[in-house]
């Protein structure tokens, strides 16, 4: 099982390096693809295999007696324009089975830290909770891949008050790291009554305000998180972004007097989370190539916005 994990990993990393060459082929063709769309007088001469092709106009091409076969010949290799890269890879069957995630703690947890991590149990379908115990990251990880987890959740806490969430994709990631902030459970609100139930429906996503390619991509992680819902469902789940800080909130709406009279109910919890750095591999993988991270001088520009507008 070792091996076939070392040599699952080691092909993995080499279609990930493949992917520039294919970025450079890529652009490639979609230039040539370009200039024979807008029948422009010449093609890019960078671009082509054979320089002299790039000093004849189009019209003058297809005076040729194999003019029409050069353009069949251009518009074959410009077909199927899409690279695949390794995001392609890490969810490529994501769609085929719904998500089975495991969530963990930390070392010792507080009291508030085990309720916050059984409340997360509800908020994500088809999560396990389990007691860490004196388990190693290593073991807990190669456990998930042989009963075929596709996602380890680990929340951590400082003097309990939970303060991080790692997200680990299986079985090669990527693993996202995010601090929490302002975390209110169900348990500390007071008014019961204001509260609905916890439903265990498939929820709806919302996901607000991931525009650039970094919040597309944090976008990403947390979709998979979460199965396909039915049409019907009740329950909503939003990300909302708002100066790079991702406010997440869980409702259930109610229609007691038909579609114009619609009730919003807050089931909790609630936290901030605010995304400091992607990994392209699993969290016992400390060599694994660093894909995004926060750093210090990124603070000096408060009006400087990674995740969205």
């Amino acid at each position: 099982m070792l091996r076939r994990n070392i040599r699952l990993r080691r092909e993995y990393l080499y279609r990930k390096s493949l992917e520039g060459k294919e970025r450079v082929l890529y652009e490639k063709k979609r230039k040539i693809k370009e200039a024979l769309a807008e029948e422009s007088p010449f093609l890019p001469s960078s671009e082509t295999r054979r320089p002299h092709f790039a000093r004849k106009s189009i019209s003058k091409m297809k005076t040729l007696q194999l003019g029409f076969a050069c353009n069949a010949l251009f518009t074959l290799y410009c077909l199927n324009l899409v690279p695949k890269t390794h995001i392609d890879d890490e969810y490529a069957n994501a769609t085929e089975r719904d998500p089975k995630i495991l969530l963990t703690t930390s070392r010792n947890p507080s009291a508030p830290l085990i309720q916050f991590v059984k409340e997360l149990k509800f908020v994500f379908p088809n999560a396990e909770r389990i007691n860490r115990g004196g388990q190693v990251i290593s073991e807990i990880i190669e456990s998930c891949r042989a009963h075929d987890y596709t996602d380890i959740i680990l929340v951590h806490e400082h003097r309990g008050v939970p303060d991080g969430l790692i997200i680990s994709h299986l079985p090669f990631g990527p693993t996202a790291y995010f601090g929490l902030l302002n975390v209110v459970t169900r348990h500390d609100i007071k008014d019961k009554k204001a509260i609905g139930t916890m439903p265990e429906a498939y929820p709806h996503l919302i996901l607000n305000n991931f525009k650039t390619k970094l919040g597309e991509r944090t976008a990403n992680i947390l979709k998979h998180l979460f199965p396909m819902p039915k049409p019907d469902t009740k329950r909503i789940i939003t990300f909302a972004n708002q100066s790079d800080y991702i406010s997440f909130r869980h409702h259930i709406y109610e229609k007691h007097g038909g579609p114009k009279s619609i009730e919003l109910k807050e089931i909790g919890p609630r936290f901030e989370m605010r995304l400091y750095q992607i990994k392209l591999g699993t969290m016992d993988q400390s060599e694994a190539q660093i894909e995004w991270v926060i750093r210090p001088y990124m603070n000096t520009s408060k009006k400087r916005k990674f995740i969205g507008d």
